[in-house]
């Protein structure tokens, strides 16, 4: 079957584009050089919960457009599209190999830590601690700030090949250990 290890992705859409997923695209100079993603936090690719919760699974500007505010003004845009959402809620990586997901670059855009956890990679770079951080931005004075389920995060996530806590298909049980 012809993309086959992009099953996961599908299966994911189906189920979150009608209950409010959205992916946005920005075009600059006439290219696409950013994206944001993002859905309630029921269908979110994240185990994260929380009252009227938006859940940003994904974000990014190319390098070659970075410095004009561009992460900023696509954020921007999901708060104004997304009315009724008492808050914003995603993940940051602190000490990662990878460039995605910064806390550091997470909180310019706003958010805020509420939570994290230490953990080891089993198939990457496995010597290497590093924290993934439950972030969040409220919309309202009165908004909870969001939960998440730490031990389903442990398994990692399967709705894009790309994300830093990607797990592959074949790879059973959980691919980060808690330090």
């Amino acid at each position: 079957m012809p993309f086959r290890k992009y099953n996961n992705r599908q299966q994911y859409l189906m189920k979150a584009i009608p209950k409010g997923f959205r992916k946005k695209l920005l075009v600059f100079g006439g290219e696409i050089v950013g994206q944001i993603e993002y859905a309630p936090a029921e269908v979110s690719g994240y185990p994260i919960t929380g009252d009227n919760m938006i859940v940003m699974n994904c974000i990014w500007v190319l390098s070659r457009a970075k410095g004009h505010g561009l992460g900023r003004l696509l954020v921007q845009d999901m708060v104004k599209s997304e009315k009724l959402a008492a808050g914003f809620a995603t993940i940051a990586l602190e000490n990662h190999w990878s460039p995605w997901f910064r806390r550091n670059q997470t909180e310019k855009l706003g958010f805020k830590p509420v939570d994290s956890i230490k953990v080891t990679h089993k198939i990457k770079h496995k010597e290497q601690v590093f924290s993934i951080c439950l972030m969040w931005m409220p919309k309202s004075d009165n908004a909870k700030s969001p939960a998440w389920d730490g031990q389903k995060l442990l398994g990692g996530e399967t709705f894009c090949l790309a994300h830093p806590l990607y797990r592959p298909q074949a790879w059973k049980g959980n691919v980060f250990d808690l330090k």
